[in-house]
């Protein structure tokens, strides 16, 4: 259902550094990047995740209860991720574990404070 989603950015390029490295974790990769916009996929997907510079030319902020969440196949890629984005400007925002005895996950938010979330299968 959802065809691409858009993350405000104030620093296109600290950004690209952060997503190329968590993204990789995970299979996906940066697809198309011009002075304003950045897009990341995976094969085979068609959801898109967009990093942009907000079009009012404010800053960009972060949304309290807002969170994006990234599907991957096993607990290894959903550590890579976190470690990757630990060690490139994001911040912890809950390690790797079983949550509600389901699913395997980890919380960061990425250098602009944006919530993400990355799982896996139990």
């Amino acid at each position: 259902m959802i065809a691409y989603a858009t993350l405000g950015t104030n620093d296109m390029d600290r950004s690209i550094l952060f997503y190329d490295a968590v993204f990789k974790a995970i299979g996906g990769v940066r697809e198309e990047t011009d002075p304003t916009w950045t897009r990341y996929g995976r094969d085979g997907e068609r959801a898109k995740l967009c990093l942009t510079s907000p079009y009012d030319r404010q800053a960009a902020t972060n949304g309290n209860g807002t969170m994006l969440a990234f599907e991957t196949s096993d607990h290894a890629s959903v550590d890579a991720f976190y470690k990757a984005a630990l060690e490139h400007g994001g911040a912890d925002a809950g390690e790797p574990g079983i949550r509600e005895g389901t699913h395997y996950v980890a919380y960061v938010r990425d250098p602009d404070g944006n919530k993400l979330c990355v799982f896996a299968p139990k």
